[in-house]
């Protein structure tokens, strides 16, 4: 678990490097870290990954603006202040921006969207309900808002819309679903369906996102299940490849090896495995595309296991096969996801230059989903 760390408007980073093609275009791969908020917060640690992007082939960084705790920066709408939750945010977050791009780093805003215990809060009457109109909490007895809401839409794109304006380059919409119906729990109610399903309720959501922020020139990208990229159809918390892949400009499914139980793919350990888990996850994410008519190699950039849970522990070594099995399977670029943010260990596995890498060409761009 992160330590508190003091905020900043800005690192003192070493000077940026040469100039290089910026991770914003759409020829470039995006390979970035993940960044939470007290990282984001830390003048020290963010110098740190800051360096690493200076001397490898990491070019973005996705850092936590809107996560489980409320917004990390302070929003100029006073609606959105409301909403705003924990206490410690970042000082500047154009200070923030200015010093990425600085460093010719594309800045990533990544919202969490549906698991909102404080937007739940605010606005009980977005919430998901019990069938004796109390409001469902999960087992940590955190309440979600309905993702049927549209108000909530409006809220969190709107966030969204602040936030490039205040300098990021690309949105990164995290727990687009529903929570886990699980049979220990309360049944969940949802006001506002009108007869929609859960899955087409997702996919209408990212639809209308990708929408409004394409008028604003930024990706709009979407976090899922990495079991999504090889079930036919939708998972229960209604995360399903088809109705997502053509309204999101980039998938990122979490294809960590120690989450997938024992024999999947046909594999005894898939945490001792990393490459053959994560080479078959997203070979099948492109076999799906391609049946789509979606051929572009940066249309996937999978999240990545950079962290120890269970044997074995994982290093350098283990993202590195994970690295290049994302290249064999076709796909450009990725994300490592350490819960702390902290790489030190696995620099190792980075190149030290940007080159692409993927096995496939791209045939042909991903088309727009209208």
């Amino acid at each position: 678990t992160p330590g508190r760390a003091g905020d900043a408007p800005a690192p003192e980073a070493a000077p940026p490097r040469a100039r290089r093609v910026t991770a914003e275009s759409d020829t470039v791969p995006v390979r970035a870290l993940y960044v939470n908020r007290f990282a984001a917060q830390s003048t020290r640690k963010l110098a740190r990954i800051i360096g690493y992007a200076d001397s490898t082939e990491v070019n973005a960084l996705v850092i936590d603006m809107k996560d489980e705790f409320g917004l990390n920066y302070v929003p100029a709408d006073a609606g959105f202040a409301r909403n705003a939750g924990a206490e410690t945010k970042l000082r500047s977050v154009k200070a923030l921006v200015d010093t990425l791009r600085a460093h010719d780093i594309l800045p990533i805003a990544r919202l969490v969207v549906f698991k909102d215990s404080v937007t739940a809060r605010v606005h009980p009457e977005w919430t998901i309900r019990r069938a004796d109109g109390a409001i469902w909490r999960d087992h940590k007895g955190l309440a979600w808002v309905n993702p049927y809401h549209r108000a909530l839409w409006d809220y969190n794109v709107g966030v969204a819309e602040e936030l490039v304006r205040l300098g990021f380059g690309e949105i990164q919409f995290d727990y687009i679903r529903f929570p886990e119906p699980y049979k220990s729990l309360p049944q969940q109610v949802f006001a506002d369906s009108k007869g929609q399903s859960k899955p087409d309720a997702i996919a209408e959501f990212l639809k209308v996102a990708n929408a409004r922020l394409d008028k604003l020139g930024v990706r709009t990208t979407a976090d899922i299940f990495g079991l999504v990229t090889t079930v036919g159809g939708p998972l229960e918390v209604a995360q399903h490849w088809e109705k997502l892949s053509p309204v999101t400009d980039v998938l990122l499914p979490m294809v960590y090896p120690s989450h997938y139980p024992r024999g999947s793919y046909g594999i005894a350990r898939p945490n001792a495995e990393p490459y053959r888990v994560v080479n078959v996850a997203l070979s099948r994410a492109r076999e799906r595309d391609e049946a789509l008519g979606i051929r572009d190699p940066r249309h996937v950039r999978p999240y990545l296991q950079a962290f120890t849970l269970g044997a074995p522990a994982y290093g350098a070594p283990e993202v590195a096969q994970q690295i290049r099995a994302t290249y064999d399977a076709g796909y450009d670029g990725w994300v490592l996801w350490h819960p702390g943010s902290n790489y030190e260990p696995f620099v190792g596995a980075f190149a030290r230059t940007l080159e692409s890498k993927a096995s496939k060409a791209p045939i042909a761009a991903k088309p727009r989903g209208d």
